[in-house]
């Protein structure tokens, strides 16, 4: 989905460091604090998404999308699922 190999390895080996756009970033970001610190989410969070250019629909699909890897790493990791080979540690 991305077309950019190049921007894919960064990403992947630490995307707080690519070369990704505003937008991007703030959506990132955004999940990362959703999935770390719940409870911390404010609507300055949502504000942050707003000003780089996310309508209200994209940030539920932000959220939504956040919530079910969440949700569904959660039943694996609760049923003892083993992670995939090419998954790394």
């Amino acid at each position: 989905m991305l077309k950019d190999d190049e921007l894919l390895a960064a990403v992947e080996a630490d995307w707080r460091s690519a070369p990704l756009s505003a937008p991007r970033r703030a959506m990132l970001e955004y999940a990362v604090k959703l999935t770390h610190r719940p409870g911390d989410m404010a609507v300055t969070d949502v504000e942050a998404l707003r000003a780089n250019g996310f309508s209200d629909r994209d940030v539920l699909d932000i959220v939504e999308v956040t919530a079910y890897y969440a949700y569904v790493n959660r039943i694996a990791d609760g049923l003892g699922v083993p992670t995939e080979d090419w998954i790394p540690e």
